[in-house]
C-alpha cells in the first residue's frame, strides 16, 4: 500500500485541493524525518511520491520563483526520506500560447531538473491542464496536457529524471484517447493517478468544447465515470509498469464529511483491486 503525500507550504490555499501540508518540507528536521520513516515501516504504507502542484511559470516572476524555491525544498525532502519521486506541474502563463511559454519553461526547468538529478530525485509531471476556473483562462496553468506536448517536452528536456504522473481522466474530458499514449510513453510513466471523469454529452452539445471544462464534465471515483479501467490496466500492465497507482478523490459527491471521503477511498480501492494484485 502507498500514499502520495502533499507538501504545500503552510498557509492559505489559493485554490481547491491546494494548501495541504502533510509534510512541512521547510521544517523537516532529522527527528521528524526519522518519525516519518518509522511510521512507514510500522504501518507498511509507503509514500509513493511527494506532491506539490504550483505554477512555476506564473506570469508574476517573483511568485513563480517562490514556487520554484519551494519545489527545491520538496526535492530535498524526497531525498532525505528516500522516496525519490516528486509529482508536480510544469506550469504555464495562461495568457500565452504553448510556443510563447516554451523558452521560459526551458529556462525554469533546466536548472530544476539538474537540481533533481544532483539529489537523485525524479520529477513526474501530471497531465492536468489546470483549466477549471476563470482565472485560468484561456490556456490553463500547466503545459503538459497532450502527447504532442509530452513528446516535445521530453525531446527538449532529455533527462532520465523527468517523467509523467499519468492521469487518464484529464484525457477523457479533453476528448482524447487515454489508452493509446501508454505504449509510446511507457518509459516516462513514473506514477499514476486513478481518477475517473464523466462527460455530460447533452451539456457538451449545449456549451461546446470552448466552454470551461467543468461546465460539461465531472471528476468521479474510479468506476463511476467514462473510463474503461480494464482497457487502461491491460495497456499499463503490457508495458511492465510496476509503480504506484494512487486514488485521487475529487468527486464532490463524496466530500461533505470525513466518513464520506474515507468511504470514497474504500470504494475506489475495492473497485480497482479487480484489475491489480
Amino acid at each position: 500500500d502507498c500514499v502520495e503525500v502533499a507538501c504545500w507550504p503552510r498557509g492559505r490555499a489559493e485554490r481547491r485541493y491546494a494548501g495541504v501540508t502533510h509534510i512541512d518540507v521547510a521544517d523537516l528536521s532529522p527527528d521528524e524525518a526519522a518519525r516519518i520513516r518509522d511510521l512507514m515501516d510500522r504501518t507498511e504504507v509507503a509514500i509513493s511520491a511527494l506532491g506539490y502542484y504550483p505554477n512555476p511559470l506564473a506570469p508574476d516572476r517573483a511568485e513563480a520563483e517562490v514556487y520554484a524555491q519551494h519545489l527545491r525544498k520538496v526535492i530535498l525532502a524526497a531525498e532525505t526520506l528516500d522516496i525519490g519521486l516528486v509529482n508536480t506541474f510544469v506550469g504555464r502563463d495562461p495568457a500565452l500560447t504553448v510556443d510563447e511559454n516554451w523558452p521560459r519553461m526551458l529556462e525554469v526547468w533546466r536548472p530544476l531538473l539538474r537540481f533533481a538529478e544532483d539529489h537523485g530525485v525524479s520529477i513526474a509531471i501530471e497531465n492536468c491542464p489546470m483549466y477549471f476556473t476563470r482565472d485560468e483562462w484561456p490556456g490553463g496553468k500547466n503545459l503538459a496536457t497532450s502527447p504532442a506536448i509530452w513528446r516535445r517536452l521530453f525531446g527538449d528536456l532529455p533527462s532520465p529524471n523527468l517523467g509523467l504522473n499519468y492521469d487518464p481522466s484529464h484525457l477523457v474530458w479533453q476528448g482524447m484517447d487515454y489508452v493509446a499514449p501508454i505504449t509510446e510513453f511507457a518509459d516516462h510513466i513514473l506514477h499514476v493517478h486513478a481518477k475517473d471523469a464523466r462527460v455530460d454529452r447533452a451539456r457538451l452539445n449545449e456549451v461546446g468544447i470552448l466552454a470551461h471544462p467543468l461546465e460539461y464534465h465531472t471528476p468521479k471515483l474510479p468506476g463511476l465515470g467514462d473510463i474503461a479501467w480494464g482497457r487502461f490496466f491491460s495497456a499499463l500492465s503490457d508495458t511492465g509498469y510496476d509503480g504506484a497507482v494512487c486514488i485521487e478523490v475529487e468527486d464532490r459527491a463524496y466530500e461533505d464529511t470525513l466518513e464520506r471521503r474515507l468511504s470514497a477511498l474504500r470504494q475506489s480501492g475495492r473497485y480497482l483491486l479487480q484489475y491489480m494484485e
